[in-house]
């Protein structure tokens, strides 16, 4: 008789239904806001999130499902996010500006509402400085203005019509050039500037001691003397509150007459009309600018002489963009598949957390849902900043659509019921605590025992709150783990199987 026939049967397994240890949570909803592309953060995303895009311009044109369900965005330069913008999100955990610049994002308030902000500062700084140089290189030798000459159809047939044309032209070599702000961008225009035979200086107030010594250049410790000394000043910082319109009708007056003003940084750091009257009145020779307090540019500068402007394109490049969103898309999968803020490289606005979120008093639940210490709990101050990377993955990510089964550190929080069970589990812990404390003697033995406590973790409706266990079904898939859940389910089964 055929063995076969002889062995049992095993039962089929029903996958449709439900797991034991509770029902499948919903996968994380990312939403890219001012933008439709998101061909490169799908493949970076798409295993542990659903991504849509909403391609606003401001709140009011964005989706009232991202609005409720959304708890991370991806986001360009050319959307605003002040305390109003934000409160409309129901969800939102982190936000990741696509580029450096936080300056659009109210980020004080977003750490008040438990959201953390990020950005992407390592990319593009080789284009920058690049652009940067370009640009200075273009206002000293006049190289656009000479090129539009020949385009126009003006004829040099002597030396005299090349002097009339190229009066204005300086000698870089032995020139000053003034650096306000000496961060990755700045450093790289230095060192760059260095070798064109610059006198590099600079002025950066956050900058401990040395920096100068290391990389060959002059400090100054004052706006005042770096603007009085340079030939050109370029800018490199920052915008904040504390330095908008830092090129103003004050510090123009402390420029050298006829110096040169470059500006890759940010637009709100010069006031265009003081701009625009000091170029029509020769105090400032020229000036080049890639950026604008109002985008796309169109002001007072736009009848402006000696002017070179840009569309905010010095970042750019073909390698340049597909780096910044993979390293952004990155950010989103830490937030979703680690802790909040303790995995996050880039986050700008980790001092703004609150121990207790302000949806506390609306609802009663935050609190108890987010407790310190807690994964995805609020910073609270005792984390040390991270080192920023500009690693774009930590390893190699899996493509494998689970089809809905990754939970998420991002997950809005459990229903109000999360109360009792977390104060039961807080008063077991610190029951046991006491306990443990009674039965050991002061000093303690060099060979004592310590009483082992068992771990208490509070839990809603039987799941532990916050991310789930790595080992269970329910986890965002391990980043460096190329196995297929198909895969895994068939050597699960053949490795249960007997003969």
């Amino acid at each position: 008789m055929d063995k076969n026939l002889m062995m049992p049967k095993r039962s089929r397994i029903d996958v449709k239904g439900s797991f034991a240890n509770g029902p499948l949570q919903a996968r994380p909803l990312v939403a890219l806001l001012d933008g439709r592309d998101c061909s490169i953060e799908m493949p970076i995303l798409k295993d542990v999130a659903t991504v849509a895009f909403c391609d606003a311009q401001s709140t009011s044109e964005i989706h009232e499902k991202v609005l409720n369900e959304a708890v991370g965005a991806l986001m360009w330069h050319t959307i605003i996010l002040t305390k109003e913008d934000l409160e409309k999100f129901k969800a939102l955990r982190i936000i990741v500006r696509i580029g450096s610049g936080t300056d659009n994002i109210d980020v004080k308030a977003a750490g008040e509402l438990g959201i953390a902000v990020c950005n992407v500062p390592g990319y593009g700084v080789e284009e920058v400085a690049d652009t940067t140089m370009c640009l200075i290189l273009n206002l000293y030798r006049r190289t656009y203005w000479l090129a539009n000459m020949v385009r126009e159809g003006k004829k040099f047939t002597g030396p005299e019509q090349v002097r009339e044309a190229a009066h204005g032209c300086a000698r870089i070599r032995g020139d000053t050039l003034g650096l306000v702000g000496l961060g990755r961008i700045g450093s790289a225009v230095a060192l760059r500037a260095k070798a064109f035979g610059f006198n590099v200086i600079f002025y950066d107030p956050y900058l401990p001691d040395g920096i100068d010594k290391s990389l060959g250049l002059t400090r100054v410790y004052t706006l005042q003397d770096l603007l009085f000394q340079s030939d050109c000043v370029s800018l490199h910082c920052t915008l904040n509150e504390h330095n908008h319109h830092l090129i103003n009708e004050f510090t123009i007056k402390q420029m050298r007459p006829g110096a040169f003003l470059v500006n890759t940084a940010r637009g709100g750091l010069v006031d265009d009309e003081t701009l625009a009257l000091a170029l029509k009145q020769g105090r400032i020779r020229a000036a080049a600018l890639d950026v604008h307090e109002n985008e796309p540019y169109n002001g007072a500068l736009k009848d402006a002489p000696n002017l070179i402007c840009t569309p905010h394109a010095a970042f750019f490049s073909d390698a340049s963009a597909t780096e910044l969103r993979e390293m952004a898309a990155t950010e989103i999968r830490r937030a979703i598949v680690g802790n909040i803020p303790e995995v996050l490289r880039n986050c700008v606005n980790k001092e703004y957390f609150m121990r207790t979120p302000p949806t506390a008093a609306a609802g009663g639940v935050a609190a108890a849902v987010y407790p310190e210490g807690l994964n995805g709990g609020y910073y609270t101050g005792a984390l040390h900043h991270r080192a920023h990377s500009t690693t774009p993955h930590d390893g190699p990510h899996s493509t494998t659509n689970l089809g809905g089964s990754s939970s998420s550190a991002l997950a809005p929080p459990p229903p109000a019921g999360a109360n009792n069970s977390v104060a039961a589990a807080a008063a077991a812990v610190a029951a046991a605590a006491a306990a443990a404390a009674a039965l050991l003697p002061s000093p303690v033995p060099p060979n004592a025992a310590l009483p082992t406590v068992p771990h208490l973790s509070p839990q809603v409706g039987g799941l532990p709150l916050g991310i789930v266990s790595s080992q269970s079904h329910l986890s965002a898939p391990d980043p460096n783990n190329h196995l297929s859940s198909s895969i895994k389910s068939e050597v699960k089964v053949e490795s249960t199987e007997t003969p």
